[in-house]
């Protein structure tokens, strides 16, 4: 595996692309923006998503698919909900047996079917891996220290996987439930967006502590629909991410919260970006699933209240807070 693709030159695809030139693979980055290419290639920096960090001279990036054709493995980072449409049309380009990675985090709103089931129907000649965890994107193309899950059903491919990505300040743990990583990744977007809304409203950090706590215990009802392991969302992919996510506005779910809970509209606010904060998307799938499936998922509840109900924000607090009490287990 000395050949790598990354699909997607978001701030998180630069990133990756970024570790694994650190971890000596050669290493080329496909973006859809014809700015971007020249900016990597040219100035080695990522002006549009990743502003302000130097990228190493050997990063090359393109935007023709064909380019990814010689990978020894893909890093899918598109969005989650074009992540269809982005694999269906990588899929022409790939060798049969190359491992797709999925770098991204959600679930496709309009199926209801996890990103390593959408792989299997557009890329099904390809293994799948999936790489997640607590990581800032800006973080880790400076080279700061990480850890991540990477998870795979096939250990050889997941032990193989992990030696190609880690070096000293990129440490991949080699995971095999491919489920439990994902829903981790997915669910915790929806609760920083419920964190920043707290941030918003100025009312505490014990508020914070419960949302994160509360809200990870709606992490392990979900997962448990689709068979994730506990050990899983215990771990980086699910804990440490949700912490993470759920403590800085570099986070683009919390940020996002945070305006709203500071009195913007959601609207105005996805106006004005350039990125995605996937949790926006998420949260439609996760409550809908919640509500056909009779899950508790009251914090998942509030965000979907807001965001596309509407709701005034301070209203829909103080109905969280009003619920009757219960146990902590249930």
């Amino acid at each position: 595996m000395q050949k790598i693709g990354v699909l997607g030159a978001g701030a998180w695809g630069t990133a990756l692309a970024a570790a694994a030139v650190k971890a000596g693979r050669d290493t080329i980055l496909w973006a859809r923006e014809s700015d971007v290419v020249v900016a990597v290639n040219m100035a080695h920096e990522n002006t549009v998503f990743l502003p302000g960090i130097t990228l190493d001279e050997t990063l090359k990036a393109t935007n023709n698919l064909s380019d990814l054709a010689g990978s020894d493995a893909i890093l899918i980072v598109s969005p989650a909900q074009h992540l269809r449409s982005m694999s269906a049309d990588l899929a022409a380009h790939i060798r049969p047996g190359v491992p797709v990675v999925i770098c991204s985090k959600g679930i496709e709103v309009s199926t209801g079917k996890l990103l390593s089931d959408v792989l299997l129907e557009t890329m099904p000649d390809n293994p799948v891996a999936v790489l997640s965890g607590p990581t800032f994107a800006a973080e880790v193309a400076r080279g700061l220290p990480c850890a991540l899950t990477l998870a795979s059903t096939d250990k050889d491919i997941g032990d193989r996987l992990v030696k190609a990505l880690g070096h000293a300040t990129m440490r991949p743990y080699y995971n095999s439930d491919i489920v439990g990583a994902q829903i981790g990744g997915a669910v915790k977007n929806v609760l920083a967006i419920a964190t920043g809304i707290v941030a918003g409203l100025g009312i505490g950090e014990n508020a914070r502590a419960a949302v994160i706590t509360r809200g990870l215990a709606e992490i392990a009802r979900f997962g448990s629909l689709y068979g994730a392991e506990t050990e899983t969302l215990m771990g980086l992919s699910g804990l440490g991410d949700l912490i993470l996510t759920c403590s800085s506005t570099q986070s683009r779910n919390m940020s996002l919260g945070k305006a709203i809970g500071e009195g913007r509209s959601f609207k105005d606010i996805m106006a004005e970006r350039n990125s995605v904060a996937e949790g926006a998307h998420t949260v439609d799938i996760v409550h809908k699933i919640a509500c056909e499936k009779g899950l508790e998922m009251p914090i998942t509840a509030a965000v979907y209240k807001i965001l596309k109900e509407g709701q005034d924000v301070r209203a829909v607090t103080t109905q969280l807070l009003a619920r009757p009490f219960t146990t902590e287990k249930s």
